[in-house]
């Protein structure tokens, strides 16, 4: 039964589809154990996870509010942009909402009011994630399609910036460079950047919306005109350089560089009518995660994948700590189907499945127990897999399991606490009188003297009063004004005219002098 769950397991990726899951529980002849897959996250929706962002400031319409026409009408120029109007107002959240009943809504730029300045809008999507594009980018356009515009791409959250693609109605004008068409690239070619007149000459058709990157179009060259030999896709996403990182994006930038003309040249009598309207944008693809993982989550603000192969990171870029006996690698999806996960390893785990949390690289098999164990913990660390600290250290609660600062000594003071031990929150057992998280200060009523001893001058160990302060256990010294065995009189008393005049001050210093003198003589030792 056993065997036959294991072979189910094993041909469970076959039955899913490739690189949907990233392991699977077998049972070999060294006994049951984890096999790895080559793993990725299925393809979804980016815009619904997408930081959109316009500028330059005020490119938007509506502030302050402003009419603008069409060209199917170009002098009935009725239409109102207000951005204190939620009905005629055209925010920039508009490109990604959902558009009921056929009703279009869009961000729309101010008119080409200031011509000849150019008319120029960024339009920048940022996921703060690596994704992989897997569909066209597709974005829609409302009262015609941008005659000049660039899309650009980023690998470093927008810190660098590379042409993507070139649109024009006449590229050698516009950009210097000849028309080609996405089809015609060879397999040599097909991550080249290229100019396209294909999406921005005028049709006269409202159907003529659409402005495309295209994706399935280059995944043709490899893997057909219905994408059936994906097999050959994947191969040559390994084998040729710079190819997987051409479909790869953290952030999409559309860069409108000149409006629609209507087919025309730009009549200046009428400059209402030139503006960028977006009513959607689309971004299929999903969440790079360097083939080490199958499931990729929103949570904290951003995308995460979650890691698999004793992975971690945003994009499962690194090994986990305890796991890097040898450099990180991504995954790879040869050889076919299943690929190479490269998983990370343990460092000298002989056993596979004993973690050490990196604090030892060596286990040991106790037979009469049928447990393996860690040999050796390092890093002040103890227990079958590290994961306690010695006798005197606690857990260090801002450091993982794994870090080699997990453990901080105690550091008990050794008089004045039972033992070098400490709790879990570092605090060591004080003996009587002693306080503080170390055992080295004393309770109120206690003083210091290699250790802490009751503020007491007589055998009933009663406390010195008024601030007096006990000589050797024996006698209080008292401040002036006070007097008595225990300072608990005052000097002063209401018949005595000098109470408070300096001749008593003096007198009671000069009192104290002497009976310090005295305990000297008498060798009851030095003050």
């Amino acid at each position: 039964m056993l065997y036959l769950v294991a072979l189910l397991s094993h041909c469970l990726p076959l039955a899913m589809g490739q690189y949907d899951i990233c392991k699977s529980w077998v049972t070999t002849d060294d006994g049951p154990s984890w096999e790895f897959y080559a793993c990725q996250p299925k393809a979804m929706r980016m815009k619904d996870y997408v930081t959109v962002r316009v500028d330059p400031a005020g490119i938007t319409c509506g502030d302050p509010p402003e009419r603008f026409c069409t060209h199917e009408n170009p002098y009935l120029c009725s239409d109102e942009c207000d951005a204190s109007n939620p009905d005629l107002a055209h925010p920039p959240k508009l490109m990604f909402d959902s558009e009921d009943e056929g009703l279009a809504t869009y961000w729309q730029s101010v008119t080409w009011r200031r011509y000849p300045e150019p008319l120029l809008a960024n339009i920048t999507l940022s996921w703060n994630k690596s994704i992989e594009l897997t569909d066209d980018i597709v974005i829609t356009f409302e009262y015609g399609r941008p005659t000049i515009m660039m899309l650009e791409k980023s690998l470093d959250n927008g810190r660098t910036w590379h042409p993507y693609q070139y649109y024009a109605d006449d590229c050698m004008e516009a950009f210097s460079m000849p028309a080609r068409r996405v089809r015609d690239l060879s397999t040599t070619s097909a991550n080249r950047v290229l100019c396209t007149e294909e999406y921005s000459r005028w049709a006269g058709s409202k159907k003529e919306k659409t402005v495309r990157f295209e994706v399935r179009d280059r995944f043709a060259i490899f893997a057909g005109p219905d994408l059936k030999n994906m097999d050959n896709l994947y191969t040559r996403l390994e084998s040729a350089k710079g190819l997987k990182d051409f479909f790869t994006v953290t952030d999409l930038r559309m860069r409108l560089l000149r409006p629609a003309l209507g087919g025309t040249y730009v009549q200046r009598e009428n400059l209402y009518k030139y503006f960028y309207a977006v009513s959607n944008i689309e971004v299929t693809g999903r969440c790079k995660c360097n083939l080490h993982a199958n499931l990729c989550t929103f949570k904290e603000g951003s995308l995460q994948c979650e890691c698999e192969h004793n992975t971690t990171g945003q994009d499962c870029g690194k090994c986990k700590k305890n796991f890097r006996s040898r450099s990180w690698r991504a995954g790879s999806y040869l050889p076919l189907p299943n690929g190479s996960p490269n998983a990370c390893a343990a460092a000298g785990s002989a056993f596979g499945n004993c973690e050490c949390y990196g604090h030892s690289n060596r286990c040991s098999y106790i037979d009469f127990l049928n447990v393996v164990t860690c040999v050796s913990c390092k890093h002040n660390t103890r227990g079958q897999h590290c994961q306690h600290c010695r006798l005197g250290f606690y857990r260090n609660s801002s450091a993982e399991l794994d870090d080699e600062n997990v453990c901080i000594e105690c550091n008990c003071n050794q008089i004045g606490s039972m033992h070098d031990r400490c709790n879990e929150t570092g605090y060591c057992e004080c003996k009587e009188g002693a306080t503080g998280p170390k055992c080295d200060d004393c309770l109120p009523n206690y003083y210091w003297r290699q250790g802490c001893f009751p503020n007491v001058c007589d055998d009933e160990l009663l406390l010195c009063q008024n601030g007096g302060t006990c000589y050797q256990n024996q006698r209080c010294i008292c401040p002036v004004g006070f007097k008595g065995v225990l300072c608990q009189q005052s000097r002063c008393e209401a018949d005595k005219k000098d109470c408070d005049g300096a001749s008593s001050v003096r007198g009671s210093l000069g009192a104290v002098l002497l009976w310090v003198l005295a305990l000297q003589l008498c060798g009851w030792g030095d003050l």
